[in-house]
């Protein structure tokens, strides 16, 4: 049984709301982890580099202590002491319906709202769409970052 769905059953949640960073550098191939990292922290970089002035100690500090650790450990660790290990949103679909939940309809009035409201509020290259019940978020047509909700099945 996944921990997942360990987890499920002992917390017993009406709804499981996932947000994800949705990446595909868990691979094993030092190359290929190597180069969806620098695709997913460019565009984090570019996305703050556009929003957030260059001197903003917070986006320093952010930067450095967020990004910069997941980075080193991406690259730099192999095995237990690699941490960062994420997925793409898909293959978070296939996990969560094998550990036994069933996801929910994303409601399209609150998805049409949230996408009006970050092309009137927020910079033009932030993307918000759909794909199947899936809220994706990014930048520049890159997706970053997926929500989603979820019912674990009874048994």
């Amino acid at each position: 049984m996944t921990q997942l769905r360990r987890i499920a059953q002992e917390t017993l949640p009406d709804i499981f709301i996932h947000g994800v960073v949705n990446g595909a550098f868990n691979a094993p191939y030092f190359v290929t982890r190597f180069r969806e990292a620098l695709y997913h922290y460019s565009s984090l970089f570019d996305m703050f580099e556009a929003t957030v002035p260059r001197e903003d100690e917070n986006r320093m500090l952010f930067e450095k202590e967020q990004y910069g650790r997941e980075i080193i450990n991406v690259i730099a660790c192999e095995g237990s002491t690699r941490v960062e290990r994420p997925e793409t949103y898909k293959q978070w679909q296939s996990r969560n319906l094998r550990a036994g939940f069933r996801q929910l309809t994303l409601d399209q009035e609150l998805f049409k709202d949230v996408v009006l409201w970050v092309k009137s509020e927020y910079q033009r290259d932030f993307v918000v769409d759909a794909d199947g019940q899936w809220m994706l978020q990014g930048w520049k047509g890159r997706i970053t970052h997926a929500l989603s909700v979820w019912k674990p099945v009874q048994e």
